[in-house]
């Protein structure tokens, strides 16, 4: 894991889901830091082929995969063409989500088998063929959600997978350290993204604007935030960090019920002082 120019020039990176939302601006960050990266997509090659095109634009190099991770087979043929094209691995960021967003009595044994299908088995699967790989260290992460931690409604198969994915990266940390392999996982809160769309339109889901407000920073982050949270576990300066969640959510998994934005005077909260209050 060694070389000259930008904090990832030689690194060859493999970033699943990665044609749009977070996935895409990772790759793109890693390509102005001069790595290669492996740009996985499932079906949109016309999007995957553009942020390969703009990452290289940026300073890197880049190659679109298709491979649908969901299959056991799509995560074996994508690690494949990693092992024939480039022979070792650097960093495996398992982005790649997928769920139904359902009450539990309404769920079904399909939407169950696809949850963990989608979201758990292409981590864990997909970090087996990384470490065989990562033959001079190495950097995993995984995406995980604040569903993983709090509850809230249609989230169950999607959140609890999270959480599993959260432990795992402990199991894993543990027993990939000594082969100079970090793993972590990022917790992102709501997230300015097609997939934050599409949740807050299901049928009788809360208002948007209403949970916007509650987050103590007032607003949703921007997938470059969240990008730029696993650039930094990627990048040299994690070295020592492995095992652990980074919670990237604007202070919303701090917060409970009652909130101050409920609350009225003389509790609620002032004006932010000034020097001379």
């Amino acid at each position: 894991m060694t070389g000259g120019g930008g904090p990832f020039q030689d690194r060859i990176a493999l970033i699943t889901g990665a044609s749009r939302g977070i996935g895409r601006a990772l790759a793109l960050t890693l390509g102005r830091g001069g790595a290669t990266v492996v740009v996985n997509y499932k079906k949109n090659a016309d999007l995957a082929e553009k942020t390969v095109a703009d990452l290289e634009e940026a300073g890197g190099r880049g190659l679109a995969v298709q491979a649908d991770v969901e299959s056991v087979d799509g995560v074996e043929a994508l690690f494949t063409t990693v092992q024939e094209q480039f022979g070792r691995l650097d960093h495996f960021v398992s982005n790649a989500a997928a769920g139904a967003f359902k009450n539990i009595m309404d769920m079904k044994p399909h939407h169950l088998d696809r949850s963990y299908a989608m979201n758990l088995r292409p981590f864990v699967l997909g970090s087996q063929h990384a470490v065989r790989l990562m033959d001079d260290g190495g950097r995993i992460v995984a995406l995980s959600s604040y569903g993983s931690i709090r509850a809230y409604p249609t989230y169950a198969a999607l959140g609890s997978m999270k959480a599993a994915i959260e432990s795992w990266v402990r199991y894993m940390a543990l027993e990939f350290a000594p082969y100079g392999i970090n793993v972590n996982a990022v917790n992102g809160g709501l997230i300015d993204s097609d997939s934050l769309e599409f949740f807050y339109g299901v049928p009788g889901m809360a208002d948007q604007a209403t949970v916007l407000d509650r987050i103590p920073k007032g607003r949703a982050a921007d997938v470059q935030e969240v990008a730029d949270t696993i650039a930094f576990l990627l990048s040299a300066g994690s070295e020592y960090i492995t095992g652990q969640t980074l919670v990237v959510d604007g202070g919303l998994s701090v917060v409970a019920p009652p909130f101050f934005a409920d609350a009225r005077a003389p509790l609620s909260l002032p004006p932010r002082p000034t020097w001379d209050s």
